[in-house]
């Protein structure tokens, strides 16, 4: 398999196969690249609707050129403190980023993200998150004024007068509850609609069959985050030594 930087003309491939309507699992095939390659490749080049090839190619290189004006000299330059491989870590916060795009966040919305689950703390402030993104404290605040409006963040006060941005494993369930709550509003609005139209009527039928669905999927995603909530929370119990009896 191919290592290294995509070529300009692995890129064009990308891109017809985009324009042909192919998975990216099947452009990475053809490729001979991974998969997580060729989402990546795409998602920070303007996702699969917006990316050019050309486009793609020059603003790679003006990244490669930004990264060896950046990088520290001497042998310290590459392992961080932690022992992890920076570029490895972000090369993958693009990629966990890129799947949050395809569920339909914005790429701001989807960078804060995966930055905030990739820390050690699930927390970092804004500053801390401008500084990690390379991005303007406006794009932070409004990535972060979305992602607590869907109950994907919460926020903690913290030394002086800032705040810090928290995610754990709480936060997916607040999540799964808001959105079973946002089906419910759907599920209200669409039976009052079966009383305007008429009940019998082709579209209070339809409108009628909206809302049983929504509500039973509502209802299993309820119950089922109660029970993953539970699960997640229980310790597991300590296992016997081998061959105590």
């Amino acid at each position: 398999m191919p290592g290294g930087r995509l070529t300009q003309q692995e890129r064009q491939q990308i891109a017809l196969g985009l324009a042909d309507g192919l998975a990216y699992a099947e452009i990475a095939r053809r490729l001979d690249r991974p998969t997580s390659t060729v989402t990546r490749e795409v998602m920070r080049n303007g996702g699969p609707a917006s990316y050019r090839s050309d486009l793609a190619h020059r603003a790679t290189e003006r990244r490669a050129h930004r990264s060896r004006q950046a990088a520290p000299r001497g042998p310290q330059a590459s392992p961080q403190a932690d022992g992890r491989d920076a570029e490895a870590v972000r090369a993958y916060e693009e990629t966990f980023a890129g799947i949050f795009m395809q569920s339909g966040l914005s790429k701001m919305t989807a960078r804060v993200l995966a930055a905030l689950y990739t820390t050690d703390a699930g927390s970092l402030t804004a500053s801390e998150l401008v500084r990690r993104l390379q991005v303007s404290p406006a794009s932070v605040s409004k990535a972060i004024t979305f992602l607590e409006g869907q109950s994907l963040v919460r926020r903690e006060p913290d030394e002086g007068r800032r705040e810090r941005y928290v995610v754990d494993d709480d936060v997916w369930y607040q999540g799964m509850i808001a959105s079973a709550r946002a089906h419910t509003l759907l599920v209200e609005t669409a039976r009052q609609g079966v009383g305007v139209l008429g009940p019998g009527t082709p579209a209070a039928t339809r409108l009628e069959n909206i809302a049983r669905f929504v509500d039973f999927v509502s209802e299993g995603i309820t119950r089922a985050a109660e029970q993953a909530r539970e699960v997640l929370h229980t310790k597991p119990a300590p296992q016997s030594p081998e061959g105590s009896g």
